[in-house]
């Protein structure tokens, strides 16, 4: 990875940690994270979602209101026009399916010849207008990650709330039947696991062969591969996690397992968020604390811009929530990274 002389200032987030986040980078040779060639655009089309889950980070709920536009969601996807290096648009929330222009996005997407991830929650396909909703993506072979935070209905219930075990269950035998995580299938169906509370994931491949057994044997149920994502610091885990007054020794445990095996990985290196409003963030994470990506002189929309292309080197902004992708064996949009 490349190394920027220029200092690099405190930013928000993590409460203070941002400094010693800068710190670890400097002990193992970097100034600062530089991007690479931009590979996958995640579209995060708004906060709209039929659950209220404890660990989210979106802070997404039912009666949330903030929804991308058809007119930001059409010159995002001009934008992608022009922009050779990604071969990946990755859609997100919320639920993103209950944008009105999510099955547009999937079609234009996909019409442009790039691989489509659909970040789902499983029970948003069994909503009252949804019903088709799996055909769909199935035909045009969208590759679904699906949040299903534990195998065993108490834990999934007491993150997601009452009842969502055995939604997903019904959701998850449904993408089976049209052939979703089947041995051989193309129909890609991935499952996330994050952890009930404030502890980092267990390694990945194990608590995978686990989830397979346990859903097969208990369930009927197949799937590709599971990806394990650490808990950030932010919005309503953050707000858990003061109340219960274990904020600073969650953030500890991260900073203490900071691995700089997982700094080449990072998502943020060769991926670009965009909010629902249209402005461009390095990540997810960033843009859930409303630290827009740079632009020479001034932070970026989708109209400042004629291309995603064309990036490489540019300074990526860190703050303390860093420490919850770089801690362990790392975490990302595609799980782990060491």
């Amino acid at each position: 990875m490349a190394v920027a002389n220029s200092p690099f200032p405190m930013l928000p987030g993590g409460n203070g940690y941002a400094q010693g986040f800068i710190q670890s980078l400097r002990q193992n040779g970097l100034m600062e994270l530089l991007r690479a060639e931009t590979s996958t655009l995640q579209i995060n089309v708004g906060k709209l979602c039929n659950q209220a889950c404890h660990h989210c980070h979106v802070d997404a709920g039912p009666k949330r209101t903030e929804v991308m536009p058809a007119k930001i969601a059409g010159r995002v996807m001009e934008l992608l026009a022009t922009s050779p290096s990604i071969t990946t648009v990755d859609i997100t929330g919320g639920a993103p399916e209950l944008n009105p222009n999510f099955r547009w996005l999937v079609e234009e997407s996909r019409r442009l010849g790039r691989h489509v991830i659909d970040r789902c929650n499983l029970t948003v396909l069994l909503e009252e207008g949804q019903e088709e909703l799996a055909e769909f993506l199935a035909a045009r072979r969208v590759e679904i990650i699906a949040s299903l935070p534990c195998y065993t209905a108490e834990n999934v219930d007491k993150q997601r709330g009452k009842g969502v075990f055995e939604k997903s269950m019904d959701s998850l035998r449904k993408l089976n039947r049209l052939g979703y995580g089947m041995l051989g299938s193309e129909l890609q169906l991935n499952l996330v696991y994050n952890p009930v509370g404030a502890s980092l994931p267990p390694p990945q491949a194990t608590l995978e062969a686990d989830y397979k057994q346990h859903l097969r044997e208990e369930h009927g149920i197949e799937f590709h591969h599971l990806l394990t994502i650490t808990n950030m610091p932010i919005h309503r885990f953050e707000e858990d996690l003061q109340r219960q007054g274990k904020n600073d020794s969650y953030m500890e445990l991260l900073k203490k397992n900071f691995n700089p095996a997982t700094l080449h990985g990072l998502m943020c290196r060769s991926l670009v968020s965009i909010g629902y409003d249209g402005k461009l963030y390095d990540c997810d994470f960033n843009q859930m604390l409303d630290m827009e990506l740079e632009q020479p002189g001034s932070a970026a929309t989708v109209w400042d811009v004629e291309t995603f292309t064309g990036w490489a080197g540019r300074r990526i902004l860190t703050a303390g929530h860093c420490f919850g992708c770089t801690a362990g064996a790392g975490s990302s949009c595609t799980g782990a990274l060491a």
